[in-house]
């Protein structure tokens, strides 16, 4: 049975505390991370614990580490509660707004924090990619929070799968390249990394992050750019991001086929050695 751990305590999933007018179920009022767990040991747990925290901060909640101390041990508890103290796992954290009025944001007195941690596979070596046919809102309200609210990314990913591809692109209503719906992405022109700013509406990933920090440490060229349909075009290799696979190569965008990569490959390496570091607690 597997084993939850919600609001300081440790649950079988059968005992899950759901609150029938938690906003969160209803309305989508929530936010989550999505974390990697590797030999029972959290993957960059500082960074996404912050980035929940800004998260919070805009909805005028108080951060999940504020109120329970200890998250990330927690998580590395839960790994081993969940037989995940080998190989590779996924934890979910999730923070829900409890009851409340639609007026009015504030926290619901039963408001939960939970996470789970469940098996993840390894990464795929390549991607197809699909580009949604509905635009990313550069300026709404939800940009960068990692919002419960995912219907649009899970419908847009859907109709992606179903015509045979892995994922799917967005670009904003300005047309500029965006995100994909579960991945930051990368283009490689010339040499030169290129990733779209966060104003043009994309979550700023934390594997986003990282790979930033990456190519300027190992002299990579890397810009945050504007890009539009002609760059993804003319790029000559496209990398996804995303905090349990990391950097994976794009194979194909709808019929156009990329060759193999080469700084992709590079940076998949870079990355698993932070990785490494970070289980290791070297930094």
């Amino acid at each position: 049975m597997r084993t939850l751990w919600c609001n300081g305590q440790w649950l079988a999933a059968g005992d899950f505390p759901a609150a029938p007018l938690d906003r969160g179920a209803m309305l989508g009022l929530g936010l989550f991370e999505t974390l990697l767990g590797v030999d029972g040991r959290v993957a960059f747990g500082a960074r996404h614990l912050a980035r929940l925290a800004a998260g919070c901060a805009r909805f005028g909640w108080v951060a999940p580490q504020q109120e329970f101390a200890g998250l990330q041990e927690v998580m590395e508890q839960l790994l081993q509660r969940a037989g995940h103290g080998r190989g590779q796992a996924r934890i979910r954290l999730a923070v829900t707004a409890g009851s409340g009025g639609l007026a009015d944001l504030a926290s619901g007195a039963d408001r939960l924090v939970w996470m789970a941690a469940m098996p993840v596979a390894d990464a795929p070596a390549s991607v197809a990619l699909d580009v949604a046919p509905w635009p990313r809102n550069e300026r709404a309200a939800l940009v960068g929070l990692k919002c419960a609210s995912y219907a649009e990314n899970l419908l847009a990913l859907d109709q992606a799968r179903r015509a045979g591809f892995d994922e799917t692109l967005f670009f904003n209503t300005a047309g500029e390249l965006c995100e994909a719906a579960t991945a930051n992405v990368f283009l490689v022109r010339g040499g030169v990394l290129l990733t779209p700013p966060l104003a043009s509406g994309c979550l700023a990933g934390v594997t986003r992050g990282v790979v930033l920090e990456l190519a300027a440490r190992h002299g990579i060229a890397c810009e945050e750019v504007v890009l539009r349909r002609a760059d993804l075009d003319a790029a000559q290799e496209v990398v996804l991001t995303a905090a349990t696979r990391g950097p994976v190569a794009v194979a194909r965008i709808g019929a156009r086929h990329l060759p193999p990569p080469q700084l992709g490959g590079h940076l998949r390496g870079l990355w698993e050695a932070a990785v490494r570091r970070e289980i290791l607690g070297c930094g």
